[in-house]
């Protein structure tokens, strides 16, 4: 499993997203300007984003984007399968037929096991926990 742009750019958003929570909408200019990351990217980022039901938006002359919920109740793992999909590292740990050997692999379990670790871990970490840690950089 590798964490794409997609994945990394989209933490780095939400994160801006988390530090002004508080502050009402804020357009994806400004997010751009803030995370150096362009604005047509973010505009491709967001959607999936919007979907998953992890940010909202508002129309108008104050509009803008903004969290869905609070930063403490949004996972990393959220925002990572909302634009990278499912969290595993091979493909047969929920294809059951994917190869005639999955009854009895030990490698699949093994795999099934740390992408386990892996998701709770994602799942554990908060938005809130992420903007903590900027802060203290």
């Amino acid at each position: 499993m590798r964490i794409s742009t997609r994945g990394r750019y989209s933490t780095r958003l939400m994160l801006e997203l988390a530090q002004r929570y508080n502050e009402g909408p804020i357009f994806l200019k400004d997010i751009s300007r803030a995370q150096d990351i362009s604005l047509k990217y973010l505009s491709q980022l967001i959607m999936p984003l919007k979907i998953a039901g992890l940010v909202k938006s508002t129309r108008g002359a104050h509009g803008g984007y903004s969290l869905a919920r609070s930063p403490e109740k949004i996972s990393l793992k959220e925002i990572i399968e909302a634009v990278e999909g499912p969290i595993k590292l091979v493909d047969c740990i929920d294809q059951e037929d994917f190869c005639d050997r999955d009854d009895d692999c030990i490698t699949r379990k093994i795999w099934a096991e740390i992408t386990n670790d892996i998701s709770e871990k994602l799942n554990r970490i908060t938005l809130k926990e992420i903007a903590r840690r900027n802060n203290k950089a």
